[in-house]
């Protein structure tokens, strides 16, 4: 059996499983008919079965609701003991749980639609305490609820996925026979959370478990038969991880199947034309796919054999007059795409999808991705791959005015192949579950989004009714000013039904706690999202201790809720509550480790705390997420001077001047040259000395930038010793940092007024007068040193004179007593300069 398992995983049987059905007992088998219904992609079919329909009927129906009288009538079955074996019992369960699941995703994700009845196979006693259809629907929704996180109401046939759910969740521990169970619960699991509005704690633990279980089964992915699988299975594992913000894991599992098929996947430039009317090649980037040593895939046909042409989603041209439909290379040869099977495709698009997940959203980014999405379009072979690399550059291409209308055409296009009643659905279920293709109305939505930001409201409004995504339709409203008609819509459907959802919804329009309170009630406390909304309600009102109580609330019934743990920070930091707010932006990085706000509010946090090695350690991480930010960046520059990190702080300015040109802070500055000056031991222990070429380099690059402050070239002066160095280079520069220094000083407007003020500037001019003597002497040029005294005698006059006429005594008519010193220094150092200039002059 383990064969057609693996078959099943697979989708299809090899000639060789072929010819071993045909002459096995399998296929005789009740089971081995069910088998080859989902094969053949009949999955309705399954339904009809004699032995099915027998598991779903009863002589009696008690007074149950449908998800236990399926449950109780498949746990029945499966401990009948009746002429059938059990493990033919439990291959036949295993089968309509499966068989349920490809049916459900066939009338969600795939088409052509399902036209599937209930009373079909259940019977009429169960479902006659349903007047209408619409009760029923909403019933059955409602039992796939999980962790008070709705479904989405317009999900066509969820007795499929209940029915899966009852098979592959809650009965697994009666399967024990079939080894490919986990793997499939997995597949449920995922289809599952697609449903929900937020992310499901209970479905990510079961994918946990799941994903555990089949990695510890070794033996089923070794050898040619399980090679093609062992891909599958990677990139299955590493889309449940990204979905649940693991990327480190996710990453793991795409690198796993990518090493598994041997792909050299890179970007890479080559010349190449990308409009019509271009002369010369330029660099174009692409996507470059090597095969290691030739390596191929053992056994091909285990791999899906490509879908024709004609039943693919069709790719839309671009019909530009400039822009080409595609890049036009000056050697296509040379980068020509291997013929890649199912998996290769699929490998590559896991690829670009992590990209996209781990990179900010920037124009290169986009480009990168583009890339990406071209090779997979050169090879068009599997609806899934195609249809998800379609849907990725719609959204790439949408903000691009000569894109645009391709990106319309084609998300219609995208959104109207479900209808397609003649596809067939086998094809379209190749390679499925490799790449997280979005549900049929998300691609609707998708279209909606398009066309409201293109201004066609009505049209958007109409495609959220019709598919009662009313917080969509309720935006779309509220951007489009009618206030009114966003609470009109919300009331009208109140009265067909009240549900939380909605009363949050007004709520959210009309900015009162009421309806938040009226949803909560309604939920019987188990509303998340009440809790979520009233809580953003009491922060934009700054309340901000109703507020923690209120996110509280929600992430104690849903703790992957990713914004509420942010705002809740934020909310704690306001009221000061830091313990509370390290606390929730640590929740935030371990859902999303690339998150740089929340790394940067939890350094904030751990500052604070006094915890200051600890937020040095988060802003680097931080950085990794978001290199761009500045204010990440003037945090890690005072968080590593503060810890004495100097060598980092010295590259966080140098960043900090990258992004903001004349950026400056002089207090950092000082601290870096104070420990450089006196051999200050960083926070390793190393002398900081070490590092005066690199804060030379700094503080030149400071002083290119921001010439007008004088106590930065004092700064950058006292780095060369401040004229009391040996070397006669370093003499030279203090007495030019100093000079500009000085200049600075004499610029600013009133120093001459104040006493202290002028007194300070008195002070600097006479520190030039002593650097520019020393200097001179080093001069073999007499000429030079003769104009470096000159300089400083001049300027020593200027000073001198002008404190004799604005500081004197009216009474004794001589220099007052507070700056008398000053001046007597300066007429002291005028006269040894006039003195030394002389000397040199007897010498020229």
């Amino acid at each position: 059996m383990l064969a057609f398992e693996r078959a099943l995983l697979r989708g299809f049987l090899s000639a060789a499983e072929s010819l071993e059905w045909k002459q096995g007992d399998v296929s005789a088998a009740e089971s081995g008919s069910l088998l080859q219904l989902i094969f053949d992609g009949k999955y309705e079919a399954i339904f009809s079965n004699s032995a099915i329909r027998n598991v779903f009927s009863a002589s009696s129906v008690a007074e149950e609701n449908i998800e236990s009288y399926l449950e109780k009538q498949i746990l029945t079955y499966l401990d009948c003991s009746a002429e059938v074996d059990n493990v033919e019992r439990q291959r036949l369960m295993f089968l309509l749980g499966v068989g349920s699941l490809q049916l459900f995703v066939q009338s969600n994700w795939t088409g052509p639609p399902v036209h599937l009845q209930l009373q079909d196979f259940l019977p009429s006693a169960l479902l006659q305490k349903f007047s209408e259809p619409k009760m029923l629907h909403a019933a059955i929704l409602k039992m796939l609820v999980l962790d008070a996180e709705s479904v989405y109401t317009l999900t066509s046939h969820p007795i499929l996925l209940l029915i899966a759910r009852i098979v592959l969740v809650n009965s697994r521990h009666k399967l024990a026979s079939l080894q490919t169970l986990p793997w499939w619960t997995l597949r449920c699991v995922n289809i599952h959370q697609q449903l929900l509005e937020e992310r499901s704690p209970e479905l990510f633990t079961i994918a946990q478990t799941c994903i555990k279980q089949m990695a510890e089964a070794e033996a089923f992915f070794t050898g040619v038969e399980g090679c093609h699988l062992a891909v599958q299975f990677n990139l299955e594992c590493a889309y449940t991880f990204l979905y649940y913000y693991e990327y480190k894991k996710a990453k793991q599992c795409f690198n796993t199947a990518k090493d598994i098929t041997k792909l050299q996947i890179n970007l890479t430039g080559a010349l190449g034309k990308r409009t019509r009317f271009q002369e010369k090649y330029v660099a174009q980037l692409i996507v470059d796919v090597q095969r290691t040593d030739e390596f191929l895939l053992p056994h091909n046909e285990l791999s899906p054999a490509p879908t024709p042409l004609e039943n693919l989603t069709m790719n839309c041209d671009l019909n530009d007059d400039t822009v080409l439909n595609e890049i036009k290379l000056a050697d296509a040869d040379q980068y020509q795409v291997p013929d890649l099977c199912a998996e290769e495709l699929a490998v590559i698009l896991g690829i670009c999808i992590d990209f996209q997940k781990n990179n900010p959203i920037h124009k290169l980014t986009e480009e990168e991705l583009l890339a990406f999405t071209s090779c997979l379009l050169s090879q068009p072979k599997f609806w899934a791959i195609q249809t998800s690399a379609l849907l990725l550059r719609t959204k790439l291409e949408k903000g691009s005015t000569r894109r645009m209308e391709r990106a319309m055409k084609q998300t219609q296009a995208l959104a109207d192949q479900f209808e397609d009643a003649n596809t067939s659905v086998s094809e379209r279920m190749k390679i499925f579950y490799c790449c997280q293709v979005p549900p049929r109305w998300a691609i609707q939505r998708q279209l909606a989004s398009l066309l409201f930001e293109l201004g066609c409201t009505n049209s958007a409004l109409q495609i959220y009714e019709e598919l009662e995504m009313w917080e969509d339709a309720v935006i779309c409203y509220e951007r489009a000013g009618q206030h009114g008609k966003a609470e009109e819509i919300l009331r009208r459907e109140l009265e067909k039904k009240e549900t939380p959802g909605l009363y949050c919804l007004l709520g959210d329009v009309l900015k009162d706690h009421q309806y938040y309170d009226k949803a909560w009630e309604l939920s019987r406390h188990r509303s998340a999202r009440a809790q979520r909304s009233k809580g953003l309600l009491h922060l934009r009102n700054r309340e901000f201790r109703e507020c923690v109580e209120c996110f509280e609330r929600s992430v104690q019934i849903n703790p992957m809720q990713l914004g509420v743990w942010f705002s809740l920070g934020c909310a704690y930091i306001a009221l000061e509550g830091y313990e509370g707010a390290a606390k929730a932006f640590q929740r935030c990085v371990t859902l999303e480790p690339d998150n740089a706000e929340a790394w940067n509010n939890l350094s904030t946090a751990y500052i604070r705390l006094k915890q200051k090695i600890k937020a040095f350690r988060t802003l680097q991480e931080a950085l990794k997420c978001n290199y761009e930010h500045w204010q990440i960046w003037e945090n890690y520059l005072l968080t590593s001077t503060d810890v004495g990190e100097f060598s980092e702080a010295i590259k966080a300015y140098h960043r900090l001047m990258d992004l903001r040109e004349k950026y400056k802070d002089t207090q950092v500055l000082a601290i870096l040259v104070r420990a450089v000056v006196n051999g200050m031991a960083d926070r390793t222990g190393e002398v900081a000395s070490g590092l005066k070429g690199k804060l030379q380099e700094l503080l030149g690059r400071v002083t290119s930038r921001v010439t007008n402050d004088g106590e930065i070239w004092r700064l950058y002066a006292q780095l060369y010793g401040n004229g009391q160095s040996d070397s006669s280079e370093d003499i030279e520069k203090s007495l030019q940092c100093l000079t500009k220094a000085h200049k600075c000083e004499i610029q600013s407007s009133g120093w001459e007024n104040d006493v202290s003020s002028f007194k300070e500037v008195v002070k600097g001019a006479i520190e030039i007068a002593h650097v520019a003597i020393k200097c001179s002497k080093h001069k073999s040029n007499y000429q030079e040193a003769l104009q470096i005294l000159s300089s400083a005698r001049l300027n020593l006059r200027g000073l001198s004179s002008k404190a004799k006429q604005l500081f004197v005594d009216v009474t004794s008519q001589e220099v007052r007593s507070e700056i008398a010193d000053e001046v007597t220094t300066m007429d002291n150092l005028i006269a040894e300069l006039q003195e030394l200039s002389n000397q040199l002059r007897d010498q020229c």
